[in-house]
Formats: C-alpha cells, structure tokens, sequence
C-alpha cells in the first residue's frame, strides 16, 4: 500500500505483513485507524480501516496463512555474539589517553570594565 506523509509529503510503502499485523491490531482492539509510520520524520500518519480492508481482502485468511507458515519454518534466533572491531584509520596526530588529558578549566566571564569613550576631535582640513 502506498503512501504519502501528511507532514514531510515523503512517499512509503506498507507491506503485507505490516498490513496484516494492523488490521489484526485493529480488530483486536476495535480501532477505526492505522497509525503508519513515516521513515523520514516519524510521525503518525492514520490510515482508515476500510482504506485497509480494501487493499488486504479476506486479511483473515491470508493472516491464517501466515501463522501456519511461521509454524513450519521457525527462524532460529541470531547468536550473541560480540561484535568485531573496526580497525581505525590511523591519523596524523596520536590521540592522547583519557588519564593524562588535562582536564579544561571553565573560564570565569570577565567582569565588565568601565571605559570611557573620549570624542576624537576632528583633524583639521589644510
């Protein structure tokens, strides 16, 4: 289902799945609107549920569908792991350790010092 944000106008996509989750969402909890998210900016932009049905027919079949798929071929979850270090580019400049960087001393606003402006006379013109 294709979309438009109501805010940044950034055009997006609802895949089937997402719609089949919504519209279960939605019956579940007797909603009347979607609330799609934009990838740009993240807000809320509703969708009937009617705009849904239209799009997804017999939604409740195909969800049946889905959930006897996911029940033959469960996804393992993924090892934790740690991740791998990305070497860094070495600079020009050796970064200095956190133990022996001087700590920076916040500077106290210089008080205000009277001046007095004198008038610059005029030079006279020869």
């Amino acid at each position: 289902m294709n979309l438009r944000c109501s805010y940044c106008q950034t055009p997006f996509t609802i895949g089937r799945v997402e719609k089949l989750d919504a519209l279960q969402h939605m019956d579940a909890n007797n909603l009347n609107h979607y609330d799609a998210h934009c990838p740009r900016c993240r807000r809320a932009t509703p969708v009937q549920r009617r705009m849904m049905e239209m799009t997804l027919p017999n939604w409740r079949d195909a969800l049946k569908e889905l959930e006897k798929e996911m029940a033959a071929n469960p996804q393992q979850a993924a090892p934790l792991t740690k991740p791998e270090a990305v070497p860094v580019a070495e600079t020009k400049s050796k970064p200095v350790p956190a133990a022996k960087a001087k700590p920076k001393t916040e500077k106290k606003p210089a008080a205000k010092a009277k001046t007095t402006a004198k008038k610059a006379s005029p030079k006279k013109l020869k």
